[in-house]
């Protein structure tokens, strides 16, 4: 309970600081925070034989200035495999993340994301069933081409038994519009 109060606060206070950034760069031409506020995520399905993994996350970063962006994401998946065995299984994972971004050079992006989810795994054999909060830091970088990058990051919190990931090192790609 502490830990979602924790980042319910950490949320609340990001998206504070983008209104307040909004409100103090106004100019005379009369921009506002939505004219900054890019949007992007993933979104992908797997479907195969007895299996089926949906997975929902979309993103908004509010563009500080050129080079550093800030912002917030949701997280949500949904896996399910059924093969009639004792370790077949539901899974739902949900949660959010907070963004930084900064391109100190025009084809270089650096990132951290900082994600906090939560785990339910329901499996044939209850008795491993699960539910457990995880949070993950990642440093990353990548290429960028206007509003696409390509790169890796690494979570730094990477846990072997607990996350989500099969290792620390993931590829991504980031399209923001």
């Amino acid at each position: 309970m502490k830990n979602t109060s924790t980042l319910s606060i950490t949320i609340f206070l990001v998206c504070s600081l983008f209104f307040y950034q909004s409100n103090g760069q106004q100019d005379k031409e009369g921009s506002n925070f939505w004219n900054n506020v890019r949007f992007g995520g993933n979104v992908g399905a797997n479907f195969g034989n007895n299996f089926t993994s949906i997975l929902i996350a979309p993103q908004a970063i509010y563009q500080v200035n050129n080079t550093v962006g800030l912002g917030v994401g949701l997280n949500y998946s949904y896996s399910e495999r059924d093969l009639n065995r004792f370790d077949d299984f539901k899974s739902t994972v949900a949660g959010g993340s907070l963004i930084a971004i900064a391109s100190p050079i025009d084809y270089l992006q650096v990132s951290a994301d900082f994600e906090y989810l939560n785990v339910n795994r329901n499996f044939a054999d209850a008795s491993f069933d699960d539910n457990y909060w995880i949070p993950a830091l990642f440093l990353g970088a990548g290429y960028r081409q206007g509003n696409f990058v390509i790169g890796a990051r690494y979570d730094v919190l990477y846990d072997n038994e607990r996350s989500i990931y099969n290792n620390g090192i993931q590829p991504f790609v980031r399209v923001l519009f």
